[in-house]
């Protein structure tokens, strides 16, 4: 809030408004009433940070050494697999996110005040500190204001706070502390009018209202490297210092054998060129694509790429409560009449009027009051029903429609002669009508107002019906009480419904929980992830949506709410446990969102966040992955948030964990088969230099190898479907390295057996058969990309599994891959300027069949392997 308007400014604008010359002083001194924009990244910066990779340098230096040694088709042939990752990566990542803008949609509106004296409509933009804006139902809130005059004024502040019901608003002051959704004396910018009048003192604009917080807050919330990202960035760290060491190596034992310095370079840009699988980025991109594929059929729309490798590490979800645990909708949830010993929970929350309901006089009278005091309308005709007015009052059409009665009919042999509209003072609405030469009273309210117009209840029936209006509010329900009272004579139009009211019954209405909800937290629990509500609602309402969803059971009593937050630096170990412990948090503020996940973070979890409203944009942002609702929710949400779900569905939530888990493991299995093929490659090249052998491999081979015949089988592996045991699995730490020990010894294991099979046909070939120093390189050359195309064949997961039926031989991909390879590699044997380019040798039967021995022997040796290891184990 910029300034409270004093009291006598406020008498002054209560009358005339501000003057022009005011409205000039202060847009000078507090500014227009817009949202403060931030600049979106240019495409050269975009660009500019494709070229971040260590990686990317090394390769563009292995370039530059490849032209200065004049070696122009390998310098060309680097780069354009540079081209290729850069435009990749450029393309995926021009689409910067939309928060501010979305945001500043929600000022294009126009708002009526009175200034000089004169009712006047201006831009929202031109709104300043002490306006007096004039209110009515349909509009939005363009500004934060204190309120001065309500009549029946009820604002729908869900996307601030999440409280599904609209706030019924009064003049009453409240204290400077209370939580957003408790101040009934205010009015917010971006929340929407739904019944009433009122005028209002604008007390702040622009960045300093309740909207624009929360604007500031998804500006300051940046966004953090996944944990794919992060992994992937470690092991090409990794892969550096592998490549510098094993070159530096190389080059110093070269130095001191006294060899040319040439053929030296050369043969350490060949090295380099192995050390670094090419291929990683654009398989991982790739992967992560097809994924969001797959997910979109599911009505699952991801909007950044590695967001969905993130899905499969999260462990614990925070998720509003309106809107994703709900139907962010209205019901009659429970229905009490007179002389019935139990509330009609059960046959209610079918969402059906259950055969079991009582008939007869008590229920039509029940339903007669609820169509009568009400001033919603329902077209039940319509294909879509068409809903006008206040949710609650909708809620009792529907139910009454369902239950039989005929409400227009009703509304049409009752006509209304008199309203007394709700107010904070008598807290009822009653309506006076006319029927058959008779006069009915309908009354709504607080119960209290109610039964204290109802004398012929005894003291036991008053304490009964409190007691159980009690029971529905500490359920989180809001409660109404209806009475009526049938004459012969007219009422005055004043004072209809001030006594003699006959107590017909009370109805508790709520947001009702979502039926798909309650198996897909099941399936979190599982899968070992934390569900914890965090919402904006009353706590007795959280609790209760809690239960019946199953997030809690039935005992659970622990909701804490935004003043039981202590600042997170300040916690006691007792507090952390009280923390961790509790899965429904209430009355909190998007700030404290923030601090939740900013909590559950530093405890070492990748924290998924799902919302709907303006409120949680900041949230969705921080989280380390954002999930937006897409038929309820807000612009603003949506662009903050990585995911969005087409279907508002929670369900999706676990499908898509599930489809980000595959994707990892797809991941982890591609990488362990590249780094595997890259390290043969360096072992073939180093162990030949070393021991005198001559380079079996030459840069250029080793580039086509790495960026035709082992992308391909990369690829089929990481399309690759689950195994069906994945999501009974806890989610892997965030910490864990993309390929923890035991994959670095099969890494190594693979490699030597690739690397035995490759040296053997290329000391067969030169010493057996006394081929050329070329024949033995092509023969080198084709080997390893024969040995490297079935090495997929030795990816399938299980000691005791089946050499012939596995997943990876289930996998189609992988024979289209293999098909693709075999393909590509018979257009370098006969393509003569691929022939040139590769310097391929003409060989002849016994040198294929050599070739194809050698691509055998890892498959079979390693298959030999685990089948020791399996009955060893």
């Amino acid at each position: 809030m910029l300034n409270q308007p004093s009291s006598t400014s406020k008498r002054t604008a209560l009358s005339q408004g501000l003057t022009s010359a005011e409205v000039e002083q202060r847009q000078q001194r507090y500014g227009l009433n817009v949202l403060d924009t931030v600049q979106a990244d240019s495409w050269l910066t975009v660009l500019i940070r494709q070229f971040k990779s260590i990686i990317v340098w090394v390769l563009a230096a292995a370039a530059i050494v490849s032209f200065v040694l004049g070696d122009s088709a390998e310098g060309l042939a680097i780069l354009a697999v540079l081209a290729i990752n850069t435009i990749m990566g450029f393309v995926l990542e021009w689409n910067a996110s939309q928060s501010m803008q979305a945001l500043r949609q929600l000022d294009v509106t126009v708002a009526r005040v009175i200034r000089d004296g004169k009712t006047q409509e201006i831009s929202s933009e031109q709104i300043t500190i002490g306006d007096l804006l004039l209110i009515e139902a349909g509009d939005v809130i363009v500004a934060d204001a204190e309120l001065v005059e309500v009549h029946q004024l009820d604002v729908d502040e869900s996307t601030l706070t999440g409280e599904s019901l609209p706030v019924a608003k009064t003049t009453e002051p409240v204290a400077d502390d209370a939580p957003l959704g408790d101040q009934y004396n205010r009015l917010f910018k971006g929340t929407a009018v739904t019944a009433g009048t009122g005028r209002a003192l604008v007390t702040a604009i622009g960045s300093k209202t309740e909207l624009g917080k929360i604007a500031q807050l998804v500006t300051e919330s940046e966004q953090t490297a996944t944990p794919l990202e992060k992994k992937l960035d470690s092991l090409s760290r990794v892969l550096i210092w592998v490549t510098f060491g094993l070159t530096g190596l190389f080059a110093v034992a070269g130095f001191l054998r006294g060899e040319a310095l040439k053929p030296l370079i050369e043969t350490s840009v060949a090295l380099a060129i192995a050390a670094i699988p090419e291929g990683l980025s654009v398989v991982a991109t790739i992967t992560l694509a097809y994924g969001m594929l797959r997910l979109a059929r599911k009505k699952v729309l991801v909007k950044r790429l590695s967001a969905v490798e993130t899905l499969g590490g999260t462990s614990v979800i925070l998720t509003d409560k309106t809107g994703t645990l709900t139907e962010n909708r209205i019901e009659v949830f429970s229905l009490q009449l007179p002389g019935l010993q139990e509330d009609l929970y059960a046959e209610l929350k079918s969402n059906t009027v259950d055969q079991n309901l009582p008939e007869g006089d008590a229920l039509d009278r029940l339903m007669l009051v609820g169509t009568l005091c009400n001033n919603a309308e329902v077209d039940f005709e319509a294909e879509q029903p068409r809903e006008l007015g206040d949710p609650v009052e909708v809620a009792l059409l529907k139910f009454a429609h369902r239950a039989g009665q005929p409400i227009d009919a009703i509304r049409q042999d009752y006509p209304r002669l008199a309203e007394q509209a709700f107010s904070s003072d008598t807290r009822i609405m009653a309506t006076l009508h006319e029927h058959k030469l008779r006069y009915v009273v309908a009354v709504k309210g607080a119960i209290e107002e109610v039964m204290a117009r109802c004398p012929g209840l005894s003291g036991e029936q008053r304490s009964r019906h409190l007691q159980r209006s009690e029971r529905m509010a500490s359920d989180g329900l809001r409660t109404l009480a209806f009475a009526y009272r049938e004459t012969t004579e007219k009422p005055d139009d004043d004072t209809f419904a001030q006594s003699n009211l006959t107590f017909v019954g009370l109805i508790g209405f709520l947001d009702p929980p979502r039926l798909a909800v309650t198996p897909a937290l099941q399936a979190c629990r599982e899968a070992g992830i934390r569900v914890v509500m965090a919402t904006g609602d009353h706590p007795s309402t959280a609790l209760t949506i809690a239960r019946q969803v199953g997030l809690v059971d039935a005992e659970t009593k622990l909701a804490l709410t935004g003043r039981d937050l202590k600042p997170f630096d300040t916690l006691t170990a007792e507090d952390r446990e009280q923390l961790l412990r509790c899965q429904v948090f209430a009355r909190v503020s998007p700030a404290q969102k923030q601090s939740l996940i900013d909590f559950y973070q530093q405890q070492g979890n990748v924290v998924g966040m799902t919302g709907d409203g303006v409120n949680d944009a900041p949230a969705l942002k921080k989280a380390d992955i954002g999930i937006a609702m897409g038929l309820r929710g807000t612009q603003v949400a949506a662009e903050a948030a990585d995911l969005i779900l087409k279907d508002d569905s929670f369900t999706s939530i676990v499908r898509a964990i599930g489809q980000g888990r595959v994707i990892f493991e797809n991941i982890r299995k591609f990488v362990l088969f590249l780094l595997s093929c890259n390290l043969s490659e360096i072992f073939v090249v180093a162990l030949a230099g070393l021991v005198g052998l001559g380079n079996p491999l030459l840069p250029l081979q080793i580039l086509f190898v790495n960026i035709v015949t082992d992308v391909f089988p990369a690829l089929a592996l990481g399309v690759g479907r689950e195994n069906g045991t994945l999501m009974k699995r806890p989610p892997r730490q965030p910490n864990r390295p993309l390929l923890d020990r035991a994959d670095w010894r099969l890494v190594v294991l693979y490699a030597f057996i690739i690397t035995a099979a490759v040296l053997g046909a290329y000391l067969y070939a030169l010493n057996e058969w006394n081929y050329t120093a070329e024949q033995g390189s092509t023969i080198a050359f084709y080997a390893l990309s024969w040995v490297q195309l079935l090495h997929v064949f030795n990816l399938y997961s299980g000691r005791r599994a089946s050499l012939i039926n596995n997943e990876i031989t289930r996998n189609r991909y992988v024979w289209l891959a293999l098909l693709v390879c075999v393909g590509i590699l018979l257009l370098t044997y006969y393509v003569p300027v691929l022939i040139q380019i590769l310097a391929i040798q003409a060989l002849d039967r016994k040198a294929l069949l050599l070739i194809v021995g050698a691509g055998l022997f890892p498959v079979l040796v390693i298959w030999v392997g685990r089948q020791i290891h399996a009955r060893v184990r």
